[in-house]
Parts: C-alpha cells; structure tokens; sequence
C-alpha cells in the first residue's frame, strides 16, 4: 500500500483545521449572540422590575390623589346636576301653572260668559287674597252681576259691592272712582272676605252673610237666637263644596 505523500497530509490537516476553525467561529458568534440575547433579556427584566416597583409607589400615591379629587369633582357634577334639575323643575311647575291659569279662565269665561281678561283678573286676585276662585267667581255673579259699574242703593260698589266705609279699612283713602276700578274693588271685597272667614274661625256660612247683612244685623240675630239667614249664603254656596280659602 503506497503511503500518502508528506504534501497531501500536510494538506488534509489543513482542510480539518479550517474547518475547525469555522465550526468554532460558527460556536463562537452563537455563543455571543446568545450572550447578547441573554443580556438583553436580563436589562428587560430589570427595566420591567423598575417599573412594577415604581408604579407599585404610585398607586397609593394615586389613590390618595383621587380620594381628594374625586369627592370635589363628584360634589362640584352633583351640585350642577341638582341645579339643573331644580331649574328645569321650575320652569315645568312654571308652565303648569300657566296651563292651568289657562285651563281656568277659560272654564270660568265660557261658564259665566264674560270676558276672558274679566275672568283671569278675578282668579289672579282670589289666589292672591286666599280666596277659592270659584268661591270668587260666585260672590262676584251674586253680588254684581259681573258689572264693574255697578252700584247699590245702600252705597255698595263695582264688582264685590263694597261699602266705602269697609274699604277704608282696608285702602286707606280710597275713592269711590277707585273702587270702580276692577283690580282695586276684586282685592278689596276679596281680602274682606278672607278676614271674615278667620274671624269667623272658617265658618264660610257666617262670613258670607256678615259680607253682605254687616256684621251688627247678624250679631243681633245670633244673639237673639234667631236664624241670621237671609238666603245669600245659599244663594252663593249652592253645589259649592269648598272651604272657600286657600290655605
């Protein structure tokens, strides 16, 4: 067997040393890269424990944070809430108040057919003096016939029929002509009417015939026991069933 000449050992070790020397440069840049990789890793990981830590501080911080924020800003949006709502509460009791303003004095213009500025007066000025409107309605039918010029033999003027003298009592210096003035004479027989009731501690009956007997002649009948009735309370309270005031 012929041996292999010095040349070609020479060259086979060669061949196997670059070889070696590429297996180990391809095990060395592995290694590094993985080296690489490792290191990566473990700087995330570190980055990552940081930041849990960090915000693991901040939470409490936070929370105490919103504990004081979150009640100021929850009363500051309650307390418009609840202005908002009172204010829109208030306009619809507004416009229900008007609907039913209107509903009224057309009721009132149609039953007694008067005019409606005529019936939206008296029902202004009843509620205003506590006075039912349809207790006002009635007295001012009975008493005038709804005549803003109406007078009496006895001296009773415009609508509610008052005496002069009663309303000095109540509008000090008060003239006849003001009592022909509509707004004037409904507040004046009104609140005239309104006291009799508390004096009369709600008695409509008495009150009504002190309003138009005085309250001389129905005293005298009481205190000769005798019936003060002379029909006008009847008259003006047939199929009424209030109580006459607002209270």
């Amino acid at each position: 067997m012929r041996c292999p000449s010095r040349w070609v050992v020479l060259l086979v070790k060669a061949r196997r040393m670059h070889r070696l020397r590429a297996t180990y440069l391809r095990r060395g840049a592995a290694a590094r890269r993985l080296a690489r990789i490792r290191h990566v890793i473990v700087a995330l990981s570190v980055c990552a424990v940081v930041a849990v830590l960090m915000a693991s501080r901040r939470i409490p911080e936070a929370r105490a944070d919103a504990s004081v924020a979150t009640p100021a800003l929850f009363d500051f949006g309650s307390q418009r809430l609840r202005d908002e709502l009172s204010a829109t509460r208030g306009q619809l009791d507004l416009a229900n108040a008007q609907l039913e303003r209107l509903n009224a004095v057309v009721k009132y213009s149609g039953q007694y057919h008067i005019g409606a500025d005529l019936a939206g007066s008296i029902y202004d000025v009843a509620l205003a003096e506590g006075i039912e409107p349809e207790l006002a309605f009635r007295l001012v039918k009975v008493e005038s016939d709804f005549n803003e010029h109406a007078s009496s033999s006895a001296g009773a003027l415009g609508l509610t029929q008052v005496m002069p003298a009663t309303a000095q009592f109540f509008v000090p210096g008060i003239t006849h002509d003001g009592l022909y003035q509509r707004e004037t004479n409904l507040r004046v027989g009104l609140r005239y009417l309104r006291t009799l009731v508390r004096e009369y501690h709600g008695d409509l009956r008495l009150a009504l015939l002190v309003y138009n007997r005085g309250e001389l002649a129905v005293d005298l009948s009481r205190e000769q026991g005798l019936d003060p009735s002379n029909g006008y309370e009847r008259l003006v309270m047939k199929g009424y069933k209030g109580t006459g005031v607002i209270n």
